[in-house]
Order: C-alpha cells, then sequence, then structure tokens
C-alpha cells in the first residue's frame, strides 16, 4: 500500500502506468466520459457510443488549448461503465484518463450489492483492481465515485464504503465520494477512516453544492481532499457561490486540499450541445479565480499538483 511515507508510485490509466511526474499540465479530477443514467428516470443523463466523437473533439481541444493532461473518469459500476471507450478516447484524444471502480448511491446499485456481504464486495473489488474490469485487462486507477445519498449512508451504502475502504487499503488506490448535493462528507469521512483508509486518500465530493465553509475546514483540516467538482452546473450551485465557498477554504490555508472538476454527466453539457462542456473550467472559473488574486502557482496546485498527490498518495511538500 503506497502511504504518505512511501515514494508515489505510477498513475493507473487506461493506458497502462503513466508516472505523475510526466504529467505536465492540468487533471479534471471528477469527470464523465462514457456513462448511462438513464435507469434513474432521466434518459438525458448518457453520454454514449452517439456523443464519444463530441467528448474526443472536446477533450483534444482542451489539450491543444489549456494543456489538459489527465482525466479521472469517475463512472463506475451501476453508471453504465464502459472503460473500452474510455481507452479509445484516451488514445484519439491524447488524454490520459484514470478509469474508476466501485458503486454509486444506492438507487444506482446493481444486483450484486444485495446478495453479498461486505467481505464479497471488498473481493469482487480487490480483483477488478488486479485484474481489470468487465473482462478487459483495463485496471481502475481510482475508486469512485462511492456513493451515498443523504445526511447518513444507508445500510447498502454503508457495506459498499466500506468494501470501498478496505479494497483502497489493499491495492493503494485512493477513494473519491458521490455526496449528493454535499450533504453527508463528513460522515463518509468517518466511515471510510473507520475501515483503516488514511483522509489523504479520500476525496469527498460534490462540496461546492454545500453552502457550508466549516464543513470544508473541518474535512480538510482532518487531512481529505474537498471536491468542487460541479463547476459550470449553474442550475444547482451558481459559480459565484462555488467562487465565494473556495475562496473560504483557501483563505483558512487549506489551498492543498482543494479539487476541480465539471462532473460533466449527460450530453446536454457538451460544448457540442450548447453546454459549457469540460472546458468551462478553463474558459470560465479560472478566470474568475484569478481576478479575485490567484497567481499561477496556486492555480496549478488547485488543477494539477492536488489530483496528482491525492491518486498517488503524497503529501505536499
Amino acid at each position: 500500500m503506497t502511504d504518505r511515507h512511501s515514494p508515489p508510485g505510477p498513475l493507473r490509466t487506461v493506458a497502462g502506468p503513466l508516472p505523475a511526474s510526466a504529467v505536465r499540465g492540468p487533471v479534471l479530477a471528477h469527470e464523465h466520459l462514457a456513462l448511462d443514467l438513464a435507469r434513474g428516470g432521466d434518459r438525458t443523463a448518457t453520454l454514449t457510443a452517439p456523443h464519444r466523437p463530441a467528448v474526443t473533439r472536446e477533450l483534444a481541444a482542451l489539450r491543444a488549448g489549456f494543456g489538459l493532461a489527465l482525466v479521472v473518469e469517475l463512472t463506475c459500476r451501476g453508471m453504465g461503465r464502459d472503460v473500452r471507450a474510455l481507452a479509445r478516447i484516451a488514445e484519439e484524444s491524447g488524454v490520459a484518463v484514470v478509469a474508476g471502480t466501485g458503486w454509486y448511491h444506492e438507487a444506482f446499485h446493481p444486483p450484486e450489492v444485495a446478495t453479498a456481504d461486505t467481505g464479497r464486495l471488498t473481493a469482487s473489488l480487490i480483483d477488478e483492481i488486479e485484474h481489470g474490469c468487465d473482462g478487459t485487462g483495463i485496471r481502475p486507477g481510482v475508486i469512485g465515485e462511492a456513493g451515498s445519498h443523504g445526511d447518513v449512508p444507508s445500510g447498502p451504502e454503508r457495506r459498499t464504503l466500506t468494501a470501498a475502504a478496505r479494497a483502497a487499503v489493499a491495492t493503494g488506490l485512493s477513494l473519491a465520494t458521490h455526496a449528493r448535493l454535499g450533504r453527508g462528507g463528513l460522515a463518509q469521512l468517518e466511515l471510510l477512516t473507520a475501515a483503516g483508509l488514511p483522509p489523504h486518500r479520500i476525496s469527498v465530493g460534490h462540496q461546492d453544492l454545500l453552502d457550508d465553509p466549516g464543513v470544508h475546514r473541518e474535512l480538510a483540516a482532518a487531512g481529505a481532499y474537498v471536491a468542487f467538482d460541479t463547476v459550470g452546473k449553474e442550475g444547482y450551485q451558481s459559480d459565484a457561490v462555488r467562487l465565494r465557498l473556495l475562496l473560504a477554504l483557501l483563505e483558512a490555508g487549506h489551498a492543498d486540499r482543494a479539487l476541480l472538476s465539471c462532473d460533466i454527466s449527460r450530453h446536454g453539457y457538451l460544448a457540442d450541445a450548447g453546454g459549457g462542456g469540460y472546458g468551462h473550467l478553463f474558459r470560465s472559473f479560472l478566470p474568475r479565480l484569478r481576478a479575485a488574486g490567484a497567481d499561477e502557482e496556486l492555480i496549478d496546485g488547485l488543477t494539477r499538483r492536488n489530483p496528482l498527490r491525492f491518486l498517488t498518495g503524497g503529501e505536499p511538500r
């Protein structure tokens, strides 16, 4: 297991190992490139085969325009994961991709969850991490987005989150969560650390949807990463509020614990469809952050060094 006292190992991408030192440009810490959430009742919550060319074009353009180097793709079991598609997108766009594993929140749990105890779930994840996803040999490089949907995880979510934490401990992967509307992050952290996973291997998701700087400070002070990962989703939260919350976390001294991304989770968000796309972070939000006083060293920390340190288990210098 990689920990804060060990030299960080290479990233596990869909194309194989990649030294973190080779990632010279920004990283999107929480995205979706291929998913299908239509089973939740929303047929627009898809990024399937017809959308692959648009996804690939966007990533290639961001690589050319902003140096985008890596996408952490957090589509896991029950979300329509397609690691073969991720491999094609990575190859054609020139942007490295890390694939995920684990289970989303309860509404999207596949049947395997209902019939398995925590031990079997843990063993299933470890097998996938060691041997590859869905018979492809493509190994996930992160666990996530491991989900819960309320202030405390439900019974099935406790089992899947505990299994995810145990698998992370056993394999050395880090773990990114889905905290619906930002709620329940502290409960997630408590459960995951109780299963033996150190806080610096945990990213608590969707905290930009929770207007509570005190919770953000508490998560960061404990050593976890605080994900502001729905940037541009104005229907959930305005970017003005996101910026205020991020600045509060930075001013509290936790610049080394913040992660940024856009969480593109339906085809209507793509630039080709008129949405902000994966590039909204670079085109809109980061210029506003710079205008608020952020220098390029801070921007590089938020968009490159922090996500790489999260993935590899390193600690800030």
